[in-house]
């Protein structure tokens, strides 16, 4: 299993797979093709259907057009079987001949896997994959799940993540401050800094609700603008982490060594899913998104909150069990409707599932490793017009 760094991206919005992932494509193809005379870059599958509302020609253009004239070649109905978000790299010389070819697959989070290499690019750093396996060792060693990242993960770990965190709270409180209309054809205005306004005149339960959503709708909102945030698990879904760490250091005044051992906790439980299953909303749905994103939130606040290595595998399972075939399915190709509000929907069901954990001793018949295999299957029994496409779904049918 590889590093928790792989679902920590810190980058600009509005989607990993769709807008870093072709960006890091565009430079590891670049790094060896400086002297192409032209670039040709086919798109297919869901990368060609959502591409132009989620920037992908964008980040492509931003990084080869300065460097010679550059074609985008759309093929949204053609599927490649290795995985649905596949970009095929053409290097053209003055004639207009092909000189080199390259096929990339963006996975999911930012992370892309070339033809013919394997997709761990990494070597693995963790001894065991699933949070069974884990949460074991745990017990037998008086441990938790930050303690085991930690014993696995390199020197600079903490570090990073300080930075991850630097980067999130950076995110919620942009989005606090910054008002008006996201970029795109819906004209759908922000509203994070009218929920945060009205969540000063509830009591008690509900601010607190308010607040979560206003965190999520923030960092959401950053995302949807094309703004720096972190993917967690990836860019649709990077609202749900920050906006319960945020809110939980904000009410119980947790340090930030505290908040980077909930980092740590949280990307162990991203990274078991992501080696297992997925988290590219191309490939199974915005289960794998967003569903993802409110386990990892879910664990990050039991861990805060005390919980033991069962309790806190609980609070991951209820909070993915609940999300299980949610499909992706984004009005416009844009990550604003309905990926905004599930965000704030999914922060506030991961502080539901950590309090929910809290009222038993961990003990349940669904494991969460049971519940990251039907994910799976479900993701793959899901029609390709759920996952990514705008084909189906809310994405066709609604009216602006």
């Amino acid at each position: 299993m590889k590093t928790i760094k792989e679902i920590f991206a810190i980058g600009k919005g509005p989607s990993s797979s769709h807008t870093m992932g072709p960006r890091k494509a565009s430079l590891h193809f670049l790094a060896s093709h400086k002297q192409a005379a032209a670039f040709r870059v086919t798109l297919y599958g869901s990368l060609a259907a959502t591409g132009k509302g989620h920037l992908t020609d964008v980040a492509i253009e931003e990084v080869l057009a300065p460097v010679a004239p550059l074609e985008i070649v759309w093929r949204p109905q053609e599927f490649l079987t290795f995985h649905p978000n596949a970009m095929r790299f053409e290097a053209l010389d003055a004639e207009g001949n092909t000189t080199d070819s390259q096929l990339i697959y963006s996975i999911g989070g930012g992370s892309i896997v070339c033809e013919g290499e394997e997709a761990d690019q990494h070597n693995d750093i963790y001894d065991m994959s699933t949070m069974t396996e884990i949460m074991e060792w745990c017990n037998r060693h008086g441990r938790t799940y930050w303690e085991y990242v930690f014993a696995h993960e390199d020197a600079d770990i903490k570090d990073y993540l300080r930075n991850v965190w630097h980067n999130m709270r950076g995110s919620v409180e942009n989005g606090l401050s910054n008002e008006g209309v996201l970029p795109g054809p819906l004209n759908l205005p922000r509203k994070a800094a009218s929920y945060f306004i009205r969540s000063q005149n509830y009591m008690d339960n509900l601010r607190t609700r308010g607040l979560v959503f206003a965190y999520a709708l923030a960092v959401s909102e950053e995302n949807a603008s094309g703004g720096t945030i972190v993917t967690a698990p990836t860019c649709g879904s990077s609202g749900v982490v920050p906006s319960v760490l945020y809110h939980l250091q904000k009410s119980y005044d947790f340090s930030d060594v505290q908040i980077v051992r909930a980092l740590a906790t949280a990307g162990l439980v991203g990274a078991i899913v992501k080696h297992n299953a997925s988290v590219s909303g191309a490939e199974v749905g915005c289960q794998g998104e967003v569903g993802v994103a409110c386990a990892m939130a879910a664990a990050a606040a039991s861990q805060l909150m005390g919980g033991s290595p069962a309790q806190i595998e609980y609070a991951a399972e209820m909070a993915l069990e609940h999300h299980l075939g949610m499909t992706c399915d984004p009005v416009c190709g844009l990550v604003q409707i309905p990926c905004i509000e599930r965000n704030a929907y999914a922060a506030a069901r991961a502080l539901d599932a950590q309090i929910y954990s809290f009222y038993t001793d961990g003990s349940h018949r669904v494991s969460f490793d049971n519940v990251v295999k039907v994910m799976k299957k479900t993701g793959h029994d899901l029609p390709s017009l759920y996952k990514e496409t705008s084909e189906g779904g809310l994405a066709k049918h609604f009216d602006f």
